[in-house]
């Protein structure tokens, strides 16, 4: 999702099926891009320090949730370009959140 923080149609296109239009459109796809990247930098990261681990999968694992839902509740339109990425979202999403549930309570 890095590229949404560089070209925003591009990723708008690509996810949704639409084309982006309007400024304040630019600036929240570009901050979505951002967001998403760091999350995914978030995770990188933890994957080395195993502190870090439950607090990143947490928010990762809400994220990916709190998207999923939005897309499914206010955007079902595009399910049908956005379909796949929902699905894989939504599988990482659980992963992450047995992983957080499985895991020791040492840290979070």
């Amino acid at each position: 999702m890095f590229i949404a923080v560089i070209s925003p149609e591009l990723a708008v296109k690509n996810t949704f099926g639409e084309s982006l239009s309007g400024p304040i459109a630019n600036i929240v796809v570009r901050n979505w891009g951002a967001l998403i990247s760091l999350i995914g930098l978030m995770l990188i990261y933890a994957a080395f320090n195993p502190a870090s681990r439950k607090l990143v999968a947490s928010v990762a694992a809400t994220s990916k949730f709190i998207w999923c839902g939005l897309v499914v509740i206010f955007g079902s339109q595009y399910l049908s370009t956005a379909g796949i990425v929902i699905s894989f979202d939504f599988f990482v999403a659980v992963v992450l959140l047995l992983y957080v549930l499985a895991s020791k309570n040492d840290a979070i």
